[in-house]
């Protein structure tokens, strides 16, 4: 088997402990992969020493790793791939300055390697933006799989560059099916829970680092790797890691004006309000949106052609959105107003978009939703198989006796 070329970029020690769980699946599978970089990116304080904090349980059983495969990297060539991404999202543009982790990117992406570099993201996409927009030859070099949902609530402008201006880039967006590895499914729960106290607590520092992390095994961002692992290189098909479909048109929702609950916008689509930029606003004056009662945002307002103000967001739930305009000008601030959140009509989401050939998403078939999030029985249904790889992985972390 061909060693995968595999890049993560990781909200790591940021909102969510889930990605320390996948950390340590990643590593844990490291012998099967040639790790070329691991780059800390927003959202949320997670930092470069978050990524080498996991390393040290790493090194600690590295040497009872190496006698079940010979393939396992030394900790210190790990570290030195470790790369410091941008420490905030993107503004409106969408990119900003190069950082460390995004030109490692575009180094990594340059290599002279028939393979193609698999960057894997986990938080935010600001990095891979700034990389591609500080080098969009590397484009055909990669293929990526984000995993969006809340990391594309949160970092939705570098989301909508990529989307608009690099539409030729394979991908997988995965905004929803990830939930599979984790949701309740109907099934027995609990082992989810038990799995930790049986497979991880006492399984070597890495087992115990995971133990530590949650009660349940979440480790939302690991059908990145299974989908690596276990999957064909077709999306269409069936893996560990789900099944995608070709990404649809009409995503992205304009409203130039103030609406009600009665305007509709896709979840998980892009959301932009273009409103009337009022007179006497200047260059000292702010505004921001609040979505949800403060459930997401502020995302602040950029001006648009020089006579509008431009809100962006991205609805995660299929429901009735309320938002509220936080302005230091009087007649912005305070306005209110709401929007539903739904999912696509079938007759859209079944018509691939022309213009991303290589752009994948969930799929929308209600056989494939695992409660309301869609696409993730194409997860679940593995679930047994990969917590059992998962389980003779972490067997590996205790020494010999």
């Amino acid at each position: 088997m061909t060693r995968p070329r595999v890049l993560v970029s990781t909200d790591i020690g940021g909102t969510d402990p889930d990605d320390f769980q996948s950390l340590v699946h990643l590593l844990l599978n490291a012998d099967r992969l040639e790790i070329e970089g691991l780059v800390s990116s927003p959202y949320g304080k997670g930092r470069a020493a978050d990524l080498h904090a996991v390393l040290d349980h790493y090194a600690a059983d590295h040497a009872a790793l190496l006698t079940h495969a010979d393939g396992y990297p030394e900790p210190a060539a790990l570290r030195a791939v470790i790369k410091q991404g941008a420490p905030e999202v993107a503004d409106h543009r969408g990119y900003g300055a190069p950082t460390e982790g995004s030109d490692w990117i575009v180094s990594c992406a340059r290599r002279a390697d028939p393979r193609p570099l698999d960057v894997l993201i986990w938080g935010g996409i600001d990095d891979l933006a700034q990389a591609l927009h500080d080098a969009p030859d590397i484009v055909p070099r990669l293929r990526v799989h984000y995993i969006g949902g809340p990391n594309k609530l949160w970092g939705v402008d570098a989301y909508d560059y990529v989307e608009t201006h690099h539409p030729e880039l394979s991908i997988i967006e995965s905004n929803s099916s990830y939930r599979g590895f984790f949701a309740a499914d109907g099934a027995d729960d609990r082992r989810m829970i038990d799995f930790v106290a049986r497979h991880a607590a006492g399984h070597g520092a890495l087992g115990d680092f995971f133990a530590r992390q949650l009660p349940a095994v979440k480790m939302g961002d690991s059908p990145t790797v299974t989908w690596l692992l276990h999957g064909s290189r077709d999306p269409s098909r069936p893996s560990w890691g789900g099944r995608y479909v070709p990404v649809w048109g009409g995503r992205k929702t304009i409203f130039e004006r103030h609406t009600t609950a009665a305007d509709v916008a896709e979840v998980y689509g892009v959301v932009e309000f273009l409103l009337p930029r009022p007179a006497g606003y200047g260059p000292e004056d702010t505004a921001r949106m609040i979505i949800d009662g403060r459930r997401q945002g502020p995302f602040s307002a950029a001006v648009d052609h020089g006579d509008r103000l431009r809100f962006r967001c991205s609805p995660r739930d299929p429901k009735i959105i309320p938002y509220l305009i936080e302005s230091s000008h009087p007649d912005l601030d305070g306005r209110s107003g709401e929007f539903t959140a739904a999912p696509p009509p079938e007759d859209r989401w079944r018509t691939p978009a022309a213009g991303h050939p290589r752009w994948w998403c969930d799929d929308q078939d209600p056989a494939a939703a695992l409660g309301s999030w869609p696409g993730a029985r194409t997860i679940s249904e593995w679930r047994d198989a990969f917590l059992a790889d998962f389980a003779h992985r972490l067997d590996r972390c205790r020494p010999a006796r």
